[in-house]
């Protein structure tokens, strides 16, 4: 790409995720539909103005790691910590109920080949972790205690995942699976979150001293995005997602954050109100081209809207992607508004479910019909259920505790 097309598609797509999030405020939309709207706009689906070339991935996926810094500097960890046996089931339940059920469809109903049908029910698994905790911050309910179940549940969604991704990844090109290789994938992983928050926590006393005695201005947000980046890094390395590195450092700069065995590394709340108010225009303006960029993703005109196979084949995959992911909620000891809004936030695919998709694509794995019937499941539940979980809030309101 040259220098002044990449100027002038940037340019267009940080205006439109700003007009079109305003006018789906105004019609009481939450903004991210209006994001989400724009790059379906602007992309292949209607316009074919922008590509989503790697170029806006790269910067999208520095848009999630810090807005999920910024969710992580918002948690409670007690409250997260609370709410983890229920996070537990609805993650487990709203995981392998999609995958098996994904899989028997496609492979008994619809005769495709086993490794198919596992990429497929893979592809269902997933949970847009980033839509759900935007959706979350647009209705103010982030720090609810839905908020919190629904939170720890994509983030547990999101590294079973990634395991579940490697392990296809590994299937699909050696003919098998080394038990070896995937429980080095889940020790790295819990490493990781065992480490991370007490790195981060000793890497930002560290940073905030040089605050004190720097005299240049910008030391506080140049430091913390290096500190996030490199814990997103960290994350890679370690066989978990990038974005889980961002939410990490941002748990352990959290002013509610807590070490059960390390009091002397005791939290500042000023610091971390400090650290909040100056990275707010930060992820404020890389935040919006993540959903742009999910929405430049969907490329509606690649699918052939006259084959009945991608009708009945999607309708099937579309009744499995709900309800596998709100039988998990429905488990759950809570009023049934509660539960409802639980399942609903975990349906939206997003880019996971289209890092699925595209892998098997890539890898010659799923036909054009089968991906096309998967892209239509990743954009109906992404672009639903904002929608949807507004509808709920508002009808429940009063069943909802604070």
């Amino acid at each position: 790409m040259q220098t002044h097309d990449f100027f002038i598609q940037l340019l267009a797509i940080l205006l439109f995720a700003r007009i079109f999030a305003e006018i789906a405020t105004r019609w009481g939309a939450p903004s991210v539909i209006g994001e989400l709207v724009a790059g379906v706009a602007l992309g292949p689906s209607l316009l074919g103005w922008i590509s989503p070339v790697e170029l806006f991935k790269l910067l999208a996926e520095i848009g999630i790691i810090l807005l999920l810094f910024q969710v992580g500097l918002e948690t409670d960890a007690r409250r997260l910590i609370r709410a983890g046996r229920k996070s537990v089931i609805v993650a487990l339940l709203g995981f392998f109920l999609p995958l098996l059920l994904g899989f028997l469809v496609a492979w008994h109903f619809f005769g495709i080949r086993p490794l198919i049908a596992l990429f497929i029910g893979g592809t269902l698994t997933a949970t847009s972790i980033g839509i759900t905790v935007r959706v979350l911050a647009d209705l103010h309910r982030q720090h609810s205690e839905e908020g919190q179940i629904v939170l720890g549940a994509a983030v547990l969604d999101d590294v079973l995942g990634v395991i579940l991704l490697a392990l296809l990844y590994e299937y699909s090109v050696g003919g098998g699976v080394s038990l070896i290789n995937t429980g080095k994938v889940v020790a790295f992983v819990a490493v990781f979150f065992v480490l991370a928050p007490i790195m981060a926590k000793l890497i930002a006393g560290i940073i905030r001293h040089f605050d004190t005695v720097s005299e240049l201005p910008g030391l506080i947000p140049t430091t913390i995005v290096a500190l996030v980046l490199f814990f997103a890094w960290l994350a890679h390395l370690m066989g978990a997602p990038e974005l889980l590195g961002g939410f990490a450092a941002g748990l352990a700069l959290s002013r509610r954050f807590f070490l059960p065995f390390g009091a002397s590394l005791h939290t500042d709340p000023a610091f971390s109100e400090k650290i909040e108010k100056q990275m707010l225009p930060i992820i404020s303006l890389f935040a919006p081209i993540f959903f742009v960029v999910v929405g430049l993703s969907l490329n509606m005109k690649a699918i052939d809207w006259s084959s009945s196979f991608i009708w009945t084949f999607s309708a099937s995959l579309l009744g499995i992607a709900i309800f596998g992911k709100l039988a998990g909620a429905m488990m759950l000891h809570e009023n049934w508004p509660t539960r409802w809004m639980i399942g609903t936030a975990m349906i939206p695919r997003g880019e996971v479910g289209l890092i699925f998709a595209e892998l098997g694509r890539f890898n010659g794995i799923l036909s054009n019909e089968v991906y096309a019937a998967l892209l239509i499941v990743i954009a109906v539940t992404t672009l639903m259920t904002p929608f949807v979980m507004k509808a709920l809030y508002s009808h429940f309101s009063s069943a909802f505790k604070a």
